[in-house]
């Protein structure tokens, strides 16, 4: 059987997205669990297909898809272990982007043209949640955080060797994302932060999703 082109897995992730953020709305737990296994497994079948075997800068990728699809997992759940799991799972997989982006090649100026405005907007981030941290989240969401701008900065810095515009996208369609999660789970705003977080989100991953057809030889 043929695999789906990158077109159709990019529409199903939209769709199941959409359907995921409706059902949220709609408090429609089980549909909204499906939609949500649905836009996550798509956008792991869609590095595959996108040749995320075929180099290590795929591979690599292809790890933190599927821990990102871990850490979806665990989200579907409240409570703060849950909570925790889905933060190791995501923290692992900023880990794995970070070393796909070394191994697709950095310049090492570009690291420190974006290490100051992202720092700056971390140290903010941090500031903004630390006052509705439990005590025992607090060092998990600082390393987290430290660990998502460190993404963001090796992604940027991947320009400088030529990449794709896709993989700077990407993270910093992730990063934006994690922030309506600390801000519903974290904070706990009234307005439903999701209804842009999980559509940045799967931006994100999908732009990282289709980075590895643009990089095979590396």
């Amino acid at each position: 059987m043929q695999m789906p082109s990158h077109r159709l897995l990019v529409v199903l992730v939209g769709a199941a997205c959409a359907a995921l953020v409706t059902c949220l709305l709609l408090e429609l737990g089980t549909a909204a669990l499906a939609a949500k296994l649905i836009a996550s497994t798509a956008f792991v079948v869609l590095a595959v297909h996108a040749g995320a075997l075929q180099s290590v800068f795929g591979r690599l990728v292809l790890v933190g898809l599927l821990c990102s699809w871990c850490g979806d997992m665990f989200l579907t759940r409240s409570g703060q272990a849950a909570f925790l799991g889905g933060l190791v799972a995501f923290l692992l997989a900023h880990v794995a982007y970070i070393g796909a982006f070394i191994a697709r090649g950095i310049r090492p100026a570009w690291l420190a043209y974006a290490a100051l405005p992202v720092a700056a907007l971390a140290l903010a981030v941090s500031a903004w949640l630390t006052p509705y941290l439990a005590p025992a989240l607090v060092l998990p969401v600082r390393g987290y955080t430290a660990i998502i701008s460190l993404m963001v900065i090796f992604a940027v810095a991947t320009r400088g060797r030529g990449a794709t515009l896709l993989i700077p996208v990407g993270a910093l369609l992730f990063f934006v994302s994690d922030l309506s999660v600390a801000a519903l789970r974290l904070v706990q705003t009234d307005f439903p932060t999701y209804v842009f977080g999980l559509p940045f989100y799967y931006a994100g991953q999908v732009c990282l999703a289709l980075s590895v057809s643009q990089s095979r030889s590396h």
